[in-house]
């Protein structure tokens, strides 16, 4: 091979090969020197192709580098570009996925609220539907248990109505077989000892005669013949004409002649014949509220009333039976041997008779003046038929002095607006206590918590509280407005304060006898452990007794009480030691006193300055009255003082400064105090109202009054009333669930008419409720 054919091989075929790697530009480059060296002569053609060659490789490797560095520029500008373009790409991506993901869960959410707000109205539907059924289906099963127990309560008063009837029938027919038997008896002894009687009556005169006879024939000059009585002188006088003269009959045989004799048990003091009544008494039938059973009757004394001392216990209603005396023994009831002995004062009397009230006015002035009561000074009437006074206090003027009593009122009231304006009506409890003088909050506090926690003497019986003693007689008379015995102008009424007697016995109830009037005395204790879980005593100093109740709950009722049973605090003391005071009045002397006295004649004549309708409050009238809003409202006038409960018990004009409700939905029948529960239900406002006022304020102090008609004696009504307050408080606690402690009660008989009459009466068989909490406490305890 030749030196040309080697070079060739050697050197132009890696240079053609690396021609074909490059572009055409750079392979003319490397193929120039070829065709250069073939061409020219200067030099070898080995130098010329070996520096050709150098110069081929540098070059090559010099485009090699620049190539491979321009591959790795464009490389990494490529790599570059498509990571942006990538992260561009995945940025724009993940802006589409997160809005895509945005939009799905927007999308999934409203499909969810829209299918939850389905849901929900579905359920509500089906709940909505569901309690329209359970509420008919109840309203269904109430409707059918109200008219079955309806059903039931008919026919089981009807079935006692029936019974009662039949009882009443078969006790009134007994009654009247004995009493004819019993008059029968008595007639043939009574025509027996007549007989009797008059036999020995035409004895003693025979008898009388003869010695008066033989006396005067002793006597007689000579020649004169005395005719005894009821023989003829022809007969008498011997015919030799002795001269015949009749004597007249003396005194005595005139007397004997009139009457038959004085028999040796009249002698003796005996009491008439059963038939004879005392003077001024009348038997009372056995029909009419709360009267005496036949044969049972008693004398009366001053206004109608029983001559106290005459034991005469109690049956049924309030009926004495004959015959069967009782001594009582137990709470509330005094100690045997306590009876009173009839005195020269209590032998029977005339009754006198109650004062006649004539009002003139018309209806319409009646309305005029209940409708705006502050623009007169007259008596306030009920605007109805016979309607009685509006206040209790004017009520008892009126049965003391009628007209009369009316009229110097009326008087006092004028002289009462000329000499003072009128106080503005408080608008508060804490208005109506503003002018009392008390000790401080602090003071009150302390003795308050001192009767609480004061070391005593636990018992293991219930004390007997026992009946006041005799107090000094007082007689306080106004004549022309003036007080005798003191220089305190009262309330225009005669104020006599004497010695208290017990007059009967009933249960856990008394009879007391002061003055002329009567008064009941009840035992509250029986029905304050009402669902106590424990009750007991101690004894304190002073003769008073502290009675603990604890209750369900863990609160405890806290009671003190002086010797004669009357309130001085009490508390409700609730498991966290909480303490709500409910009455509470400072201690008066505890020496002897009376222990019935009304301290409100010592005020003057009340006025009533609003209308009729916001002083009373009618259940019938107003059913869906707000009787929160009622009993709410503070007193009517100011409150001297912090009173006892047991003188507001006994003081009507106290009583009339708070407002009253009349439960006249609540009609019971003649001689009942029997509740029904369809009348029941028509307190139940009432009770709400009552409920609401003790969940502000669980002190309040609720008086519950008991009235009757004026058909019966003085003495069962008294009785009757006081079971019909302690019914309606008994129904309260059972079954509207007001605590007994709340509750006070009280009866009055037919002494607070609310229509006067003498005839049986329904408006005036009614109780009352009062909220007297601003007369009992000072109210700025709680």
């Amino acid at each position: 091979m030749s030196i040309r054919s080697k070079l060739f091989a050697t050197v132009a075929l890696p240079v053609l090969s690396v021609s074909v790697a490059v572009p055409p530009a750079v392979a003319d480059n490397l193929m120039k020197p070829f065709e250069v060296a073939q061409e020219g002569g200067g030099q070898s053609e080995e130098e010329l192709l070996l520096q050709k060659q150098r110069q081929a490789e540098e070059e090559a490797a010099r485009q090699a580098a620049e190539q491979q560095k321009a591959a790795e520029e464009e490389a990494a500008r490529q790599a570059a570009e498509q990571q942006k373009a990538a992260e561009e790409e995945a940025a724009r991506q993940a802006a589409e996925q997160q809005k895509a993901a945005e939009e799905e869960a927007a999308r999934q959410a409203a499909e969810q609220q829209k299918a939850a707000e389905e849901e929900a109205a579905r359920a509500a539907a089906e709940q909505q539907k569901a309690a329209e059924e359970e509420a008919a289906r109840a309203a269904a099963e109430q409707q059918k248990a109200a008219e079955e127990e309806a059903a039931r309560a008919a026919a089981e008063q009807q079935k006692a109505a029936e019974e009662e009837a039949a009882r009443q029938a078969a006790e009134q027919q007994k009654a009247a077989d004995e009493q004819k038997a019993a008059e029968e008896q008595q007639k043939a002894a009574e025509q027996q000892k007549a007989a009797e009687d008059e036999a020995a009556r035409q004895a003693a005169e025979q008898q009388k005669a003869a010695e008066e006879q033989q006396k005067a024939a002793e006597q007689a000059q000579p020649g004169t013949c005395v005719v005894p009585k009821g023989q003829d002188a022809s007969t008498a006088c011997p015919p030799e004409g002795g001269k015949a003269a009749e004597q007249p009959a003396t005194t005595e045989e005139q007397k004997a002649g009139e009457q038959p004799p004085v028999t040796e048990e009249q002698k003796a003091g005996e009491q008439p014949a059963p038939t004879e009544t005392a003077p001024g008494t009348e038997p009372q039938p056995q029909t009419g509220e709360g009267q005496l059973v036949p044969g049972t009757e008693q004398p009366q004394t001053g206004e109608g009333q029983p001559v106290p001392g005459t034991e005469q216990p109690q049956t049924g209603e309030g009926q004495p039976v004959p015959g069967t005396e009782q001594p009582q023994t137990g709470e509330g009831q005094p100690v045997p041997g306590t009876e009173q002995p009839a005195t020269a004062e209590q032998q029977p009397q005339v009754q006198q008779p109650v004062p006649e009230v004539v009002d003139t006015r018309t209806e319409e002035e009646k309305v005029k003046i209940a409708e705006d009561p502050a623009a007169t000074d007259e008596t306030v009437v009920l605007p109805v038929e016979n309607g009685a006074a509006v206040l209790d206090s004017d009520k008892d003027a009126d049965n003391a002095g009628g007209n009369q009593a009316r009229e110097e009122r009326q008087k006092l009231r004028e002289e009462l607006r000329a000499k003072e304006e009128d106080a503005p009506a408080p608008a508060d409890d804490a208005a109506s206590q503003a002018a009392i003088t008390a000790e401080t909050p602090a003071d009150l506090t302390q003795k308050i918590e001192a009767n609480l926690n004061e070391k005593g003497t636990r018992v293991d019986e219930a004390p007997v509280f026992v009946v006041p003693e005799t107090t000094n007689i007082v007689n306080n008379t106004v004549i022309n407005n003036t007080v005798i015995n003191n220089n305190t102008t009262i309330n225009n009424v005669t104020n006599n304060i004497t010695e208290v007697k017990v007059v009967e016995q009933v249960d856990n109830r008394v009879i007391l006898g002061v003055g002329d009037q009567i008064f009941v005395r009840g035992d509250d204790r029986p029905r304050l452990r009402h669902d106590a879980e424990e009750t007991y005593y101690d004894e304190l100093p002073r003769g008073r007794t502290r009675e603990t109740i604890l209750r369900p709950g863990g609160y405890r009722i806290v009671t003190v009480y002086n010797r004669y049973g009357d309130i001085l605090q009490r508390s409700r003391v609730d498991r966290d030691g909480n303490e709500y005071l409910m009455i509470y009045a400072p201690e008066r002397d505890e020496g002897p006193r009376p222990a019935i006295t009304d301290v409100g004649y010592e005020l003057p004549p009340m006025r009533l300055r609003i209308p009729v309708s916001d002083y009373i409050a009618d259940v019938s009238d107003d059913p869906d009255r707000d009787y929160y809003e009622f009993l709410a409202e503070p007193p009517v006038e100011r409150v001297e003082r912090v009173y006892t409960m047991d003188e507001v018990r006994h003081s009507a004009r106290l009583r009339d400064k708070v407002r009253r409700i009349d439960l006249d939905t609540i009609t019971f029948p003649t001689g009942s105090a029997e509740v029904s529960m369809s009348q029941a239900k028509t307190m139940r406002k009432v009770a709400a109202a009552m409920e609401k006022v003790l969940a502000k304020d669980p002190g309040e102090t609720f008086f519950i009054e008991g009235h009757t008609d004026a058909v019966g004696s003085d003495r069962s009504n008294l009785v009757l009333s006081d079971k019909r307050a302690e019914s309606v408080a008994s129904l309260l606690t059972e079954v509207y669930g007001i605590p007994p402690e709340n509750l006070v009660t009280q009866g009055y008989g037919e002494r607070f008419l609310k229509v006067r009459t003498e005839e049986a009466e329904q408006q005036n068989r009614r109780v009352t409720i009062r909220r007297v909490t601003p007369l009992v406490r000072p109210v700025a305890q709680r």
